[in-house]
């Protein structure tokens, strides 16, 4: 058995790595890891090994992973293990993958090429290295998992968001958001990793934020169309915020009256999705806030002139724009 010393970088500390050789039998899955966790009902008792190698090998990546591993005649990268338990902490996928391949030919398969991170490396360390490859790098964590990661990081291990967000190298804007979605999942009974980008879209739109705060059980309403499957993400994402922008025809959607499709359509029609139109309610919306005035009445006697010849210039515009609308009202 070959033994290299070396290092893992994690948050500016050199982790000390081991790399050796070691039977795949010996090596152990981690339960807590996204993907292994997301794949596993927990409501009953803790899964054991046979349980998850077994979710495992359902995976589309864990069969490719097993054909590459075949091809290449062993691993490119390594699996990550925690000495003294040898739980993997990165690479559970591959350990499925090798451990396939060692059922079919045992001989061959029987050790995996292994990094040994010390048996007291601290979970912080444990969770930056994670959350480098996983949620800030480009690994394969679907974002559902890569949301319970960062889910249980803060929530079960009480760990601060702002720590969570140094800990993975990203903003705490994005940490928040995660956890904040994955909350709203299990509060509203749904652990279908498929549909966390109706979710995502869902609670990061502010103006479908705005309908969700003036409307009553406005979420139960999406929740439902969002199980039953009667809208896509991307209905969530560019036809929901246009239907939110128009009172009466939301009401009539939120009620159940028109179905996402109907609402939308008339949204448009109704200038819902109408940039100009957008711009000027805004407008309209800033000048009659009643500090304006005061506000303005407040500036020295140089920039009150000035405030006023802009204020003719939109008047006189204002005055032509009116004048054309009517014309093209007549034709």
């Amino acid at each position: 058995m070959t033994q290299d010393e070396d290092y893992i970088l994690i948050r500016q500390k050199k982790i000390p790595a081991v790399s050796r050789d070691i039977p795949h039998e010996d090596l152990k899955f981690w339960p807590d890891n996204p993907r292994v966790y997301s794949l596993l009902d927990r409501s009953t008792s803790e899964p054991d090994q046979g349980e998850i190698f077994r979710s495992m090998l359902k995976l589309e990546h864990v069969r490719a992973l097993r054909h590459d591993i075949l091809d290449n005649g062993g691993l490119i990268d390594p699996i990550i293990v925690r000495d003294g338990d040898l739980v993997v902490i990165e690479g559970n996928s591959r350990l499925a993958a090798y451990r396939s391949l060692a059922s079919d030919d045992p001989a061959k398969w029987n050790t995996v090429r292994c990094r040994v991170l010390p048996a007291d490396i601290q979970d912080a360390d444990v969770y930056a290295m994670l959350g480098q490859y996983h949620v800030k790098g480009k690994k394969d964590w679907a974002p559902y998992e890569k949301a319970g990661f960062v889910y249980r990081r803060h929530m079960d291990q009480k760990v601060d968001i702002p720590d969570v967000a140094r800990e993975l190298g990203v903003s705490p804007q994005q940490v928040r958001h995660l956890v904040d979605v994955f909350q709203f999942m299990k509060d509203n009974g749904d652990d279908n990793r498929e549909r966390w980008s109706h979710y995502d879209e869902f609670l990061k739109s502010r103006k479908i934020k705005k309908a969700r705060d003036e409307i009553a059980d406005f979420d139960n309403k999406v929740v439902g169309l969002i199980k039953s499957g009667s809208v896509r993400a991307v209905d969530i994402r560019d036809q929901l915020p246009i239907i939110c922008q128009t009172p009466k025809i939301l009401k009539k959607f939120a009620k159940g009256d028109v179905d996402i499709e109907e609402a939308y359509t008339d949204a448009r029609h109704a200038g819902g999705d109408s940039v100009e139109l957008s711009k000027v309610k805004r407008f309209r919306t800033w000048i009659c806030e009643p500090d304006v005035l005061d506000e303005m009445a407040d500036h020295n006697p140089g920039v009150r002139q000035k405030i006023d010849f802009e204020l003719k210039k939109i008047e006189a515009r204002v005055a032509t724009i009116r004048e054309q609308l009517e014309k093209s009202k007549a034709n």
